[in-house]
């Protein structure tokens, strides 16, 4: 029997835990979790948060590595009434600080001893001790219109922007997500995808939604091949959702076609345009039986469209398309701009005024012959890099702050799995900072994925007529392709 349908995120692992106690909702590399006592973990971090002051409406940034405790806190926040705030260890400090001034939290949850000046920082541990005597209490009765949570990207004034989603608008996706995949409590969905990724909404609420189990893939793990396709059959996972990238990674260096797909019975895929061939080649080697989903949707919309690969798509010569609409929502095309409009779409930007009505995602789309949604690149200088959303205004900034740059712009040359992030500096003097001096200095104020992968010096930029960098003219630079450190 389907469960009935909760009006907030909060319910749905509450609910998990009276129908199934005893079974396995979130899995770490240490910890396993039931659903009686990922609520019990909840409800301690719950009481720990009103002892500190988190009220409705409060964010609380959780700044920690992909674990159960991260899970559970995250479950507190909302119970709490607050608005969760998702943000990797990996993210530097100086990064943290800046969605700090943005979000202003009442509270930093860490697992680890880095500090943000400015801030209240609270260890999950401390947090724990600080509750073991206190009574505890009910949830906040959330609406669902209430915000759930801010989900920080790359911004394009340079400094990251908060998309933030209301109770209602994820639960309508996450709802459609369970429907269209039949997930049942014997499902077993792995989590790639960061917790500040919109990815893991599905992940991790819709495992909640139907009683499933949630399988974290740490950082350690995410980028390794071999290790993933082990992680993968060991853990008999039913239900895979990642980027493309991730996938062409494991099936190239991991034996993924090879190794087969051992307990999955489907694969979504999201972030990015799937290479044909790898796509066909995937396709090709799994039975019929194994789903292949291609799902499309900025973070401001989450899942807006969808598309099932089959064996018919193995004679394409073109991407596949984004599909139609699902979720509700309608989904049109205003001089060639994707058009958003439905239930998913996000309350606004932190900070900003309340968006209203449809959301021009910035991204072009056409139909083809048969009446289906085919993406065709962005509006403007947004990229997806290793299958995150980049604005290269924010590296630029970055690496602009350097003291031995004097100006500075980036460009994202390729697409999909082969899009790499080119440096263009001008120095103050001589031949400037290196490469990898410049990485160094990336990696104290950006993550990982937003590291530059190589760099070129040239005496002044090319120009627009309005005096704005002129981009095309920068890659036209580049006759042959840049190398790892490359300069030009």
């Amino acid at each position: 029997m389907t469960p009935p349908e909760p009006a907030h995120l909060h319910r749905l692992v509450a609910d998990a835990a009276a129908r199934t106690p005893d079974a396995l909702a979130v899995r770490d590399l240490t910890t396993a979790l039931t659903y009686a006592g990922l609520d019990a973990c909840a409800g301690t971090y719950l009481a720990a948060l009103r002892a500190h002051g988190v009220r409705p409406g409060d964010r609380v940034l959780v700044w920690t590595d992909k674990t159960a405790d991260a899970v559970a806190v995250a479950q507190a926040v909302l119970r709490c009434g607050a608005i969760h705030v998702p943000v990797p260890r990996d993210n530097p400090r100086e990064r943290v600080a800046r969605i700090a001034a943005d979000a202003r939290p009442a509270l930093i949850v860490t697992d680890h001893t880095d500090q943000v000046p400015g801030t209240t920082c609270v260890p999950c541990a401390d947090l724990r001790r600080g509750a073991a005597h206190l009574p505890q209490s009910a949830p906040h009765p959330a609406r669902p219109s209430d915000p759930a949570y801010i989900l920080y990207t790359s911004g394009s004034t340079g400094v990251p922007k908060g998309v933030c989603v209301s109770h209602g608008g994820a639960l309508a996706f996450v709802d459609w997500a369970c429907r269209e995949l039949a997930l049942t409590p014997a499902d077993r969905l792995a989590n790639h995808a960061a917790f500040s990724f919109d990815l893991s909404v599905f992940d991790l609420y819709a495992a909640f939604r139907a009683g499933a189990s949630v399988h974290l893939v740490g950082a350690a793990l995410a980028r390794a091949a071999q290790p993933l396709v082990d992680f993968l059959l060991e853990s008999r996972i039913t239900i895979w959702y990642s980027v493309p990238s991730v996938l062409v990674l494991m099936a190239e260096y991991g034996e993924l076609l090879e190794r087969g797909p051992g307990a999955l019975r489907a694969c979504v895929f999201a972030g990015e345009p799937f290479p044909l061939n790898p796509l066909k080649d995937l396709r090709r080697a799994w039975p019929a039986g194994v789903r292949m989903l291609n799902w499309y949707g900025p973070t401001e919309t989450n899942v807006c469209t969808s598309y099932e690969v089959t064996a018919a798509d193995l004679t394409r010569t073109g991407p596949v398309p984004i599909g139609t609409p699902v979720a509700g929502n309608t989904v049109t095309l205003d001089g060639g701009e994707i058009v958003v409009d439905g239930p998913t779409v996000m309350l606004g930007y932190w900070g900003a005024p309340p968006h209203r009505g449809p959301y021009r995602t910035g991204d072009l789309g056409r139909y083809d012959p048969g009446g289906l949604l085919e993406y065709r690149g962005r509006t403007d200088d947004m990229a997806k890099v290793r299958g995150h959303r980049v604005e290269p205004a924010e590296i630029t900034g970055v690496l602009a702050a350097h003291e031995a740059v004097r100006d500075a712009a980036v460009v994202v040359l390729g697409a999909g799995p082969d899009a790499r992030l080119h440096a263009f500096v001008v120095p103050e003097t001589g031949r400037g900072p290196g490469y990898t001096e410049l990485r160094r200095h990336c990696a104290r104020h950006l993550p990982p994925y937003m590291a530059i992968d190589a760099l070129h010096t040239v005496d002044a930029f090319p120009r627009t007529a309005n005096g704005k960098v002129d981009r095309a003219a920068l890659a036209g630079l580049l006759t042959v392709p840049a190398t790892r450190g490359a300069g030009t």
